[in-house]
C-alpha cells in the first residue's frame, strides 16, 4: 500500500505513473515528444514516458494543494532560466501541458472541478485517492 507521507515522493510518483499507463483516457498527445516543458528548459525531456510521470506528479499536487488551477500549477512547475551573463529569471512552465493533463485526469474521473469558498479549481476524487495511495 502506497502512502503519501511515509514513502519517498519519487517512488510514489513512479508507481502511480505505472498505474496511469493502464488507464486508456491518459495518453500523451502526438506532439509530446517534440516540446519542452517550459521556457526555462533548453531541451525536450530525456525520459521516454515523461508524460505519465508529470501526470502522476500533478495528481499528487492536486491532492495536496487542491483546489488548484492551471495558473498555480504553472508556477509550481516553473524554474529559473539560465540567461548567460545576465542573472537568472523565473519563468512559469508550459500551460498547455498542464491543461491537457488536467483534462485527461478529469475525463478519467480522478479529479473534478470544485469551488471551495473563494478558491476554485480541481480537487482529487476518491477514485484518484485510491489510485494515488493504493487499495
Amino acid at each position: 500500500m502506497k502512502q503519501s507521507y511515509t514513502m519517498p515522493i519519487n517512488e510514489l510518483i513512479d508507481k502511480t505513473a505505472q498505474d496511469l499507463k493502464k488507464i486508456k483516457e491518459i495518453k500523451p498527445p502526438v506532439w509530446a515528444n517534440l516540446v519542452k516543458t517550459g521556457v526555462s528548459r533548453e531541451r525536450v525531456p530525456v525520459e521516454k514516458d515523461w508524460w505519465y510521470s508529470r501526470t502522476a506528479s500533478i495528481l499528487r499536487k492536486v491532492h495536496i494543494l487542491g483546489p488548484i488551477g492551471t495558473s498555480k500549477l504553472r508556477t509550481k512547475y516553473g524554474s529559473k532560466k539560465n540567461r548567460g551573463v545576465k542573472p537568472g529569471k523565473f519563468y512559469k512552465s508550459s500551460g498547455n501541458i498542464i491543461r491537457k493533463v488536467l483534462q485527461q485526469l478529469e475525463t478519467a474521473g480522478l479529479i473534478i472541478k470544485k469551488d471551495k469558498g473563494v478558491h476554485k479549481g480541481r480537487i482529487i476524487t476518491s477514485k484518484g485517492k485510491s489510485l494515488l495511495f493504493g487499495k
